[in-house]
């Protein structure tokens, strides 16, 4: 049977009303301690009305003196809880699902860096961001670990539909999964298998907290797009295969380095608009999905219905996942499902971050047009 965008699945227990998500993006407009602000609410509510069928929200920070950039919600007290619980009712009113993505940053900040302490897998320099972690101890992995686990407890409290573990990007997992920036000698470095054993871990006290039903995803890379000491491939899908033994519920698969080396093989490219250069994870992606049984995500530069159904009946990926062009329109779901064959408006220039709150482009020309 032929998979269609617009078809309700599950996953679990859980009943999604089309094949495609919101991949987690950061907004920057939770206030200074990662609380929830109106205009914050507002766009998710946009996004909900607009017709995605699973959020993810923008990554919250779960250690407090840990923020990887401003404006980032947060998961490290308790005292979120009450607050979410509130706007996860609201964007199920809309009818979407919606899941928190959970992270510690690592060195890939630029965030008030000055005598913040940062932890990596080793001393190795960021070459995006400049800075040099601190080599964490094995206490100080475990103090990761656990805030982990007190994080994804906090989300399942708090209502939310599921927890993502945000090992990509060059964030601290995909470091230690990363034999760039994972030089340790001890039980965490060398192979794939002790590279990988942090997520391991983690997943097994997540799992401690919220149960073996509760969906517990992760988004990490396909590859790391490096000519060498990258994470790779086969590595990718060892590890992916061994999450699904461990009771992953889903994975998401991103790709990319952050060396400014590399500008066309980053996690975020530009000129995409032709349709060979968009779905720019695909290939890496459903060669590891061909060997899993549950659910892969898709993510990437999707841009078209017909190549995203493409995807999934040439594939075993089951969901695609979309961020800048939502960025633009938040109603994009809700159009393409009236006219499939709808132009998105974004053109990715991944001009959307600015200090004020992240938005598209065109949307900050207007305002400013306006006020004229």
């Amino acid at each position: 049977m032929q998979k269609k965008i617009f078809e309700a699945t599950r996953i679990g227990h859980l009943e999604l009303k089309n094949r495609l998500w919101r991949s987690a993006t950061w907004l920057n407009l939770a206030d200074e301690k990662g609380h929830l602000t109106p205009e914050l609410i507002w766009r998710y509510e946009e996004l909900a009305k607009g017709g995605v069928g699973t959020v993810i929200t923008g990554y919250a920070h779960i250690l407090e003196n840990e923020q990887p950039n401003a404006g980032m919600l947060g998961i490290y007290s308790d005292n979120f809880i009450e607050e979410y619980q509130f706007f996860v009712k609201r964007i199920h009113e809309l009818g979407s699902k919606l899941i928190m993505q959970v992270c510690y940053g690592g060195s890939s900040t630029k965030y008030q860096t000055e005598g913040r302490l940062i932890w990596g897998p080793s001393a190795v320099k960021n070459p995006s961001s400049g800075v040099t972690p601190k080599k964490m101890t094995s206490e100080d992995i475990r103090t990761v670990i656990e805030a982990y686990a007190q994080s994804a407890r906090r989300v399942k409290e708090a209502g939310f539909d599921g927890v993502q573990l945000h090992a990509a990007h060059s964030y601290l997992y995909s470091q230690f999964l990363s034999p760039y920036f994972n030089r340790r000698e001890d039980a965490y470095g060398g192979s794939i298998e002790n590279r990988a054993r942090i997520l391991f871990e983690t997943l097994e006290a997540v799992r401690k907290e919220v149960g073996l039903d509760y969906p517990v995803l992760i988004k990490m890379h396909c590859t790391d797009d490096w000519d060498e000491n990258g994470l790779t491939p086969d590595e990718s899908l060892w590890v992916a295969k061994e999450l699904e033994k461990r009771g992953i519920t889903a994975i998401e698969f991103s790709g990319g380095n952050p060396d400014p080396g590399y500008p066309l093989k980053r996690p975020i490219r530009t000129k995409i608009v032709k349709r060979e250069k968009q779905a720019y994870f695909y290939e890496a992606t459903k060669q590891i999905a061909a060997e899993l049984s549950i659910p892969v995500i898709s993510v990437g530069g999707h841009r078209h219905v017909e190549l995203m159904e493409h995807i999934l009946n040439d594939s075993n990926i089951s969901y695609v996942s979309l961020s800048r062009t939502l960025f633009s329109e938040p109603d994009l779901p809700n159009k393409w499902k009236q006219n499939p064959s709808h132009e998105p408006r974004c053109v990715s220039c991944a001009k959307c971050w600015s200090p004020g709150g992240n938005v598209c482009i065109l949307d900050r020309k207007n305002k400013i047009s306006n006020k004229k």
